[in-house]
């Protein structure tokens, strides 16, 4: 082990650390909303909370690059080191987001920059995970369920393409089913109050922008409450 190879790793995995501790979401709502998205809604710096209190454009922005923070790191470690570096940048990555420099050890919950980085190791098992997180998501209107499922799933579904997947195009290496394993694990750490909130039956619901319904207009003239003066 050479020298150069020490500092390659070394520098990747800072660089993942530190791609995943930036917050579009915390960025975009102070530059075009005005507001810091800590202070709302949930309180969280994540996708979800973004989708809540930015709306639905910006929401999907800071979706796509909560992804990017995982996928950049780990497609640079994936040509440029070897497979065990690719694993440390990936939990790199999902500890920075979740636990930010910039944010004074807070952040989001992981998801996002766990898809992002687990894309980055084995795109085509991402994609049915994909397909899972959106259909939990429209039948059940609660994110957590289908992010705490594909969290789950993904050491799950790595484990068993390791195992028994004959193409090299489909079977993970070992390092990164180790990886799938310990993001997993991070991320669920971060959902524990969400857990704990299904387990009693108080996990909200997400709104989709076509829930919402015009406010009712219950101004005097409209609901009869107004009456014509004595004469």
């Amino acid at each position: 082990m050479s020298a150069g190879f020490v500092l390659t790793a070394i520098g990747l995995v800072v660089f993942g650390y530190l791609m995943g501790s930036l917050s579009p979401s915390v960025f975009l709502g102070k530059a075009i909303k005005g507001i810091d998205i800590r202070q709302h809604g949930s309180g969280n710096a994540g996708t979800t909370n973004a989708l809540r209190v930015l709306g639905g454009r910006l929401g999907l922005v800071v979706l796509m690059a909560d992804i990017l923070k995982g996928v950049i790191p780990v497609v640079l470690a994936r040509y440029l080191s070897h497979p065990i570096v690719t694993v440390l940048v990936a939990f790199a990555s999902v500890l920075g987001h979740d636990f930010s420099i910039f944010l004074r050890g807070r952040g989001g919950k992981g998801v996002a920059t766990g898809a992002g980085a687990a894309i980055g190791m084995m795109p085509i098992p991402m994609a049915f995970l994909f397909i899972l997180f959106f259909l939990l998501v429209f039948s059940t209107r609660r994110v957590s369920i289908a992010s705490i499922a594909c969290t789950v799933g993904l050491p799950v579904l790595a484990g068993l393409l390791h195992g028994f997947a004959s193409s090299s195009l489909w079977q993970p290496p070992l390092p990164y089913v180790v990886a799938c394993v310990l993001m997993s694990s991070v991320v669920l750490w971060a959902h524990r109050g969400n857990i704990k909130r299904l387990i009693q039956g108080t996990e909200p619901k997400f709104v989709f922008p076509w829930d919402k319904k015009a406010p009712r207009d219950d101004s005097p003239a409209d609901s009869g409450a107004a009456r014509a003066p004595n004469a």
